[in-house]
């Protein structure tokens, strides 16, 4: 098969419309997908409609439901908001920087036998419109917005979609298992209650 040639979207609605097409087919090819979620020029008044900052936590935004295939997401990161260390429940996962810089550091899955800090891989810096790759063949994830003056955003793509993940401690190994919600869906606040997690990834 020849390696295509990846088209730029122009536009936001032009990668959700390219991302459809994709994601009809069964199998996935990682570096398209990547190639193409990276060539999105991010512009802010495209997004900024799914940005929900909160003061205190970093928020998950849906932004498209993939017609089941996958889900699309803004995540908003205040200054010094980061995730626990977690998994992605045997989905892809491609996350992009709309604006600011994170920081991802990866894990090693925690041994049974072993009782200790977990195993750190690795760790870099994700600079705007760069967009990272992990499942669970890689490892787990923390990612941390390390700025105290910058607010940080990026667009998650997740497939298959999935409602649960495995949370883990970073001095035990210990796990548990929490629920994913949306702050907002579509720009529109979530209720409340549905809104809050024991953690969100």
């Amino acid at each position: 098969m020849e390696q295509t040639e990846v088209v730029k979207p122009e536009t936001l609605d032009d990668l959700i419309k390219v991302l459809h097409k994709i994601f009809e087919s069964d199998t996935i090819n990682i570096e398209e997908v990547q190639n193409i979620v990276e060539a999105y020029e991010s512009k802010p008044q495209e997004w900024m409609k799914f940005a929900k900052f909160d003061q205190y936590r970093y928020t998950r935004n849906l932004v498209d439901e993939g017609n089941g295939k996958f889900n699309l997401m803004i995540l908003c990161w205040g200054e010094g908001h980061g995730s626990s260390i977690h998994d992605h429940t045997d989905s892809h996962c491609f996350m992009k920087l709309l604006q600011g810089q994170l920081k991802e550091t990866l894990f090693e899955w925690p041994d049974r036998k072993s009782h200790g800090d977990m195993v750190q891989k690795s760790q870099r810096i994700l600079l705007e419109n760069q967009c990272a790759y992990i499942n669970d063949s890689i490892g787990l994830h923390r990612v941390e917005n390390v700025s105290h003056t910058e607010c940080a955003a990026s667009l998650h793509l997740y497939s298959p979609p999935f409602q649960y993940c495995q949370t883990f401690d970073q001095r035990t190994g210990h796990k548990n298992t929490v629920k994913m919600t949306f702050w907002s869906r579509f720009g529109e606040k979530t209720p409340f209650e549905t809104a809050v997690s024991q953690e969100n990834n």
